[in-house]
């Protein structure tokens, strides 16, 4: 073994302790989640710099990656960022309370709005996004770009079913 971490030390311990049972998906899913925790960090690092919330971010970017106008209607919102409409109105209210998006109506439904970015929000966003992927690619940066790739389809493929 090339260099033993903590992952390896737990599973050893539970195939000690528990022979009879099969602990190798610890292997990785053990490992996914303590990277999970570091990239929580890295993001919660990136967006405090730029006064935002993760929540905040996650609206946020949604309504920029829509392209100009950079506006969605609430129900995309919801849908893009997987909570409930009653969420999505208190998120949409503080930050268009911030200054970060605005309510205007939807020219192609009467009694439909939509939630557009600010320019605040948008200037907001890009640096967040910005200083995240630094942070990001530090975290990547001791694995070389075929196993990146490699990496990037195995993890495709083991979400595919929670995506379907």
């Amino acid at each position: 073994m090339a260099h033993e971490d903590d992952v390896d030390r737990i599973v050893a311990a539970w195939e000690r302790e528990r022979p009879d049972l099969d602990v190798t998906p610890m292997q990785v899913l053990s490992r996914v989640s303590r990277l999970a925790r570091h990239l929580d960090q890295a993001r919660k690092t990136a967006f405090a710099a730029h006064e935002l919330e993760s929540w905040e971010f996650d609206v946020l970017s949604a309504l920029r990656r829509s392209g100009h106008p950079y506006e969605l209607s609430p129900g995309r919102l919801v849908a893009e960022t997987f909570v409930t409409s009653g969420t999505m109105t208190n998120r949409i209210d503080r930050l268009t309370g911030r200054g970060l998006v605005q309510r205007r109506p939807d020219p192609e439904d009467r009694r439909g709005v939509l939630v557009q970015l600010t320019d605040d929000g948008r200037a907001r966003v890009d640096a967040a996004v910005a200083e995240l992927l630094g942070h990001e690619s530090a975290i990547l940066a001791g694995l070389p770009a075929p196993a990146r790739e490699r990496l990037t389809g195995d993890l495709r493929h083991l979400l595919r079913p929670f995506d379907d």
